[in-house]
């Protein structure tokens, strides 16, 4: 038998299939052990087969099976082929991403441990009959086994004595078996389930989820209660005998998931993210894989949890950008979701309380079942947004960050008892330091960006590449010790609100604060328990969070997301505001948000204020389509980058006469074409340019026909790294 594999080497030269005799335990979808080159390496066992084009003197023999059992199914074999044609992307670098990155190499396995009990022949006798009055550690070990029944080895060894331990078990009054021991996320928030009887309108939604053909755009206000009908359905998929998936878009939303659905469904959970330890992200895994877990919960990668039979897979704050993956492998979790659903006959529902403008006009062309929840669970209205013109604010003398009635609102807020949360989606002090005196700009040696300073720190630091420099004393340049700090962030909002509030409690939560295990949840549960009064965040403050006694939200800065060059300003800067907004007034006390804008008068606000998702969607898409842009064109990218800059030229000039040839062939296809360089003209020292292309939707053979002249481009020029994008979120 021939098994033919795929080698995790990621290289484009070896991507491709190699054939080895098979040995007993291989099976398709199995990780496999194969000499290649001087070395051994891991492999994907894709097919068995009979034959073989590889000379018998020339094939070799795959040296061992890595695991007890296939870990790449059928339908992720399936999914692979789809996602290298899609994406362009390399199969191994699929692979990647179906598994734990530290179970290649053997980096990490199942732990177990040595579990001790009482022989059976002991069990009821008096222990005074076997242990000495004097071995009071023996008695004491032994005492505690018998309430407890079992015990780790290790603990008792911690605990008592290690050598009264090593006694009784040679003695044979302990016996020890080996047992695998789970590494659990999060083991201690777990909440009591409360029975939650649907309102009229969400379980119309539950029925529009469950027999609707289609995908389903739920469509709720902030605290309409989108998550108890996840819920449900998830439950009538489960009892049904099927597997679900849950997306959150923001890792520091999995505690306030997991604390809900642990409460409803139990050890029938696995957690899968980016932020879990090796271990617990391991035995999670090996949970969904062996069906011990039916309902994978997690951020974007959570996608591929290794579930079979899956009945139903949620995309929550589906308008979230963090559900396209903006480094290799570079792909779209919302087509990899449908891909999921088609094989396995799934329903897909995707929630917001401000959709995508291209999935609700999806929804308004009849591809996606649109379903409403207009009105939150408790009937309270959504919160007043007041519009702050900071420029009034100038004229009357008042330079700082904060405005009047922000301050005003933030004292009545803090002396009433209630909390509040200040939204600022720029981290650090200062976005940039320059010179007064001459201009210079400090910027990163590697990277063609300003250097942000953080205060905390003392630090330059860059947002790219992580490099880090001292702050500036004197301008390099010019000797000058005259610095003017940029934009505030939101280390420079923390520092002002202890000037003003010296007695508040304050919390800042962005990159910075969350890089250490577990960080997210210690400080929204110190938030949600009342242990601070004022939460200082970024965007990961805004989305789905639920906190009862969060009656003012402050948007700091609300132009910041707005005069960005990228056609989804606006729609984005609508969404920020409506879901940071949507944090207030939850539970039984009104709500408040104090809105900061220099441009008060842009129609974005307006909506905004108003709540009015539908009327802002209808200006948009008119937009959209007079200017030609998705969702009426697809905008596909070609990314190239080397540290040489004029190699990195001379194949961007070779990729669009290609694509020109392309686009001559077929005119009626193209709306647009350019080359140029990127707006971040280098990244890690890397020159960056970009061949630009808006094509007509749905255009298969032109994107093909792109994916090709990219292919010719790694050829060609192999110190040329070149990434091919569709629909990016980040064009600079």
């Amino acid at each position: 038998m021939i098994a033919r594999i795929i080698v995790d080497i990621s290289a484009s030269d070896v991507d491709r299939v190699f054939d080895y005799r098979a040995i007993d335990g291989v099976e398709r979808g199995s990780r496999v052990f194969v000499p290649f080159g001087r070395q051994n390496v891991e492999g994907y066992v894709i097919e068995l087969t009979d034959s073989t084009d590889v000379p018998p003197e020339k094939l070799k023999d795959v040296v061992s099976v890595l695991d007890d059992r296939p870990v790449i199914s059928d339908e992720f074999l399936r999914l692979c082929d789809f996602m290298t044609e899609r994406f362009r992307l390399r199969k191994i670098d699929v692979f990647r991403l179906l598994l734990p990155a530290k179970m290649r190499g053997g980096r990490i396995k199942a732990l177990e441990k040595n579990i001790v009990y009482i022989n059976p022949e002991y069990a009821d006798v008096d222990p005074a009959l076997f242990i000495k009055k004097t071995a009071h550690s023996q008695l004491e070990i032994f005492e505690y086994v018998r309430e407890a029944e079992t015990a780790e080895q290790s603990f008792l060894n911690a605990e008592y004595s290690a050598a009264a331990v090593r006694n009784l078990i040679n003695r044979g009054v302990f016996l020890v078996r080996r047992e695998n021991v789970l590494r659990t996320p999060y083991k201690n928030i777990v909440q009591k389930d409360c029975a939650v009887t649907l309102t009229d309108e969400q379980s119309a939604a539950v029925d529009t989820i469950m027999s609707s053909d289609k995908p389903t755009l739920l469509f709720g206000v902030t605290g309409s209660g989108k998550t108890e009908v996840y819920l449900h359905c998830i439950e009538k998929v489960l009892a049904e005998g099927k597997t679900a998936i849950m997306l959150v878009p923001e890792i520091s939303l999995t505690p306030q998931v997991m604390r809900v659905f642990r409460s409803r469904f139990g050890d029938d959970v696995a957690l899968l993210h980016s932020g879990l330890g090796d271990g617990e992200r391991f035995d999670e895994w090996r949970r969904l894989l062996t069906g011990e877990a039916r309902v994978a919960v997690g951020a974007r990668s959570a996608i591929f949890a290794p579930l079979g039979n899956v009945g139903l897979i949620v995309i929550d704050e589906e308008h979230d950008t963090s559900y396209i993956s903006e480094s290799n492998p570079r792909f779209i979790t919302r087509e990899v979701a449908f891909f999921r659903a088609d094989y396995n006959g799934a329903k897909v529902v995707m929630g917001s309380a401000t959709p995508s403008i291209e999935s609700y006009y999806n929804a308004e062309q009849g591809n996606y079942t649109l379903c409403g929840l207009p009105n939150r669970v408790n009937k309270r209205k959504l919160p007043d947004i007041d519009i702050v013109n900071m420029c009034s604010e100038t004229t009357y003398g008042n330079s700082g960050m904060f405005s009047a009635a922000l301050v005003n609102a933030l004292d009545e807020c803090l002396k009433s008892g209630n909390q509040a949360i200040l939204f600022l989606n720029r981290r650090g002090y200062s976005s940039y330091v320059m010179c007064k005196k001459c201009g210079y700009v400090a910027k990163c040696d590697d990277c063609d960006v300003s250097l942000v300073y953080h205060k905390d720190e003392n630090i330059l630091k860059c947002h790219y590449c992580q490099r880090r420099y001292a702050m500036l004393d004197l301008c390099p340049n010019c000797k000058s010790p005259h610095i003017k700090q940029g934009f505030i962030g939101t280390e420079r909002v923390v520092e002002q609100v202890n000037k003003m509030f010296p007695s508040a409690r304050v919390i800042r939560m962005d990159n910075d604060t969350t890089r250490t295990k577990d960080a997210h949840l210690k400080l929204l549960g110190d938030f949600s328990e009342g242990n601070a009064d004022i939460l200082v965040g970024t965007q990961m403050v805004a989305k789905g969070h639920d906190f009862a006694n969060v009656t003012l939200v402050g948007i700091i800065d609300a132009d910041m997301s707005l005069h960005f060059s990228d056609f989804r300003a606006v729609e984005r800067t609508f969404q920020l505001i409506t879901q940071v907004a949507g944090r207030a007034g939850r539970e039984n006390k009104p709500g408040r948000v104090i809105l900061q804008t220099y441009t008060p008068g842009h129609y974005v606000y307006r909506y905004a204020t108003a709540y009015d998702y539908v009327g802002f969607y209808g200006k948009e898409i008119n937009l959209l389509h007079a200017t030609g842009f998705p969702p009426f064109t697809e905008i596909l990218r070609l990314l190239v980058s080397c540290d040489n800059e004029d190699m990195a030229l001379e194949a961007t000039r070779f990729a669009t006469e290609k694509i020109r040839e392309i686009s001559a062939k077929n005119p009626d296809d193209f709306v647009y074409l350019g080359a140029m360089r990127s707006p971040k003209k280098r990244i890690q020292s890397k020159y960056r340019m970009q061949v630009l292309m808006r094509i007509r939707p749905n255009r298969d053979a032109v994107r093909r026909s792109v994916y090709s002249v990219a292919n010719e481009l790694s050829e060609m020029f192999p110190q040329v790294t070149c990434f091919t994008e569709i629909n990016p979120n980040d064009l600079s």
